[in-house]
């Protein structure tokens, strides 16, 4: 892994807390990655992270495309955001990073924060956006401001867009996947650990796939039903931190220690909720075929080698949680209009064929998908290098 342009930690002056910045680099001066909020948050994981974001806006680079690929960065902030100290520490980091937030780092929502909350920190910081950094790129910024932010206004079902097109892009990954295995959707069994924002849209995308999830984690445990979870009763039944209320659970759905996903009898695997959480031990408890990373880092590399040693397929984090990146972007650039369906026809379009070439050329290098996926973002940076210029 190449060196950061730039590494910070802040340290807050209230509460002894930490916050990070890593900038991996920039392209046309901007850099672009969440910023998240959880306990136990280090400067070594932001690192990484932003280094995925690097990879993860090469993944996206499409030549004919109006979005034009932007740098990697990460923030990251050592609190639990239940902590009721959480928003005022929220908005002190965000009045911090001020200079950078308005020169070269564009975020968003991620673990711990939504974007409403992330929004509200921002203009109480004093900030005009947390995106704004790219707004001179735009040809017509007026109309791509109203663009993004009428997109954020669709709902569909009564979920926004922005909550639906990550978990879109995370079902599309497993339903490639299956295809080209030639393994029927009916009878595909899922556990998902994280019902939030991305967990409960990707079961939710499963479910109506035709997959049947039949377990669910959160904080207070598993919910398992190996007949099939009713998801939507369970995403109407969530709080905004995607813990379920057990008022809403039928006869049939059983309570389980918050660790029994990993062992679920299930097909696919995705973990959905923190970083780390699965590792060289406990992938001794996965029977699945496939584990689908929708969250960012949560298969370590020691087990990922294990798993592959026991014909365990993991599809990376990198290509899997892609989409609402990249919908940020293609909307904000003009790629894409705020409408649920064409989001959804983009997302699903590109998904398939980026997950389909990174198993392509897993099959045909020897390799693992993660690999496969590093090897095509390797190919592409030169080329934005080249087309566009960055700061390494």
């Amino acid at each position: 892994m190449t060196t950061p342009l730039l590494s910070l930690t802040w340290t807050d002056h209230v509460t002894g807390r930490q916050g990070f910045l890593v900038v991996d680099r920039l392209v046309r001066g901007v850099s672009s990655g969440g910023l998240r909020m959880r306990e136990g948050c280090t400067l070594e994981e932001v690192t990484g992270l932003a280094r995925g974001m690097t990879m993860k806006e090469a993944l996206h680079y499409n030549p004919q495309g109006r979005y034009v690929p932007l740098g990697g960065a990460k923030g990251g902030i050592d609190c639990d955001p239940r902590d009721p100290a959480a928003y005022a520490l929220l908005v002190r980091f965000l009045r911090a990073m001020r200079p950078y937030v308005e020169s070269f780092w564009t975020t968003g929502e991620d673990l711990g924060l939504t974007q409403d909350l992330v929004d509200r920190a921002a203009a109480e910081a004093g900030l005009v956006s947390s995106i704004q950094a790219v707004y001179p790129l735009l040809d017509d910024e007026k109309a791509a401001r109203k663009r993004l932010a009428d997109a954020f206004a669709v709902e569909v079902d009564g979920i926004g867009l922005d909550e639906l097109v990550g978990g879109c892009g995370v079902a599309e990954s497993v339903l490639t996947a299956l295809d080209r295995a030639g393994v029927p959707y009916a009878g595909t069994r899922v556990a998902v650990q994280g019902l939030g924002t991305m967990g409960g849209a990707t079961a939710r995308f499963l479910a109506r796939a035709g997959l049947t999830i039949v377990a669910v984690a959160d904080v207070k445990g598993t919910i398992a039903n190996p007949e099939g979870l009713d998801v939507e009763a369970l995403l109407a039944a969530r709080d905004a931190f995607g813990t379920v209320d057990r008022a809403v659970l039928r006869p049939g759905d059983r309570e389980l220690p918050g660790d029994a996903w990993l062992s679920a009898d299930a097909e696919v695997l995705v973990p959905a909720a923190v970083s780390y959480a699965i590792d060289a031990a406990n992938q001794e408890r996965i029977t699945a075929r496939w584990v689908v990373e929708a969250a960012n880092m949560p298969v370590l590399p020691a087990a990922e080698a294990l798993l592959a040693a026991r014909a365990v397929t993991v599809l990376p984090d990198v290509v899997v949680n892609s989409g609402t990146n990249a919908w940020w972007w293609w909307t904000l650039f003009g790629d894409i209009g705020a409408d649920a369906d064409e989001a959804f026809t983009h997302t699903r379009r590109s998904m398939r064929a980026l997950v389909d070439q990174m198993l392509a050329r897993a099959e045909t290098d020897g390799t693992s998908p993660r690999a496969a996926a590093h090897a095509i973002a390797a190919d592409r940076l030169p080329v934005i290098a080249e087309r566009f210029g960055w700061y390494r």
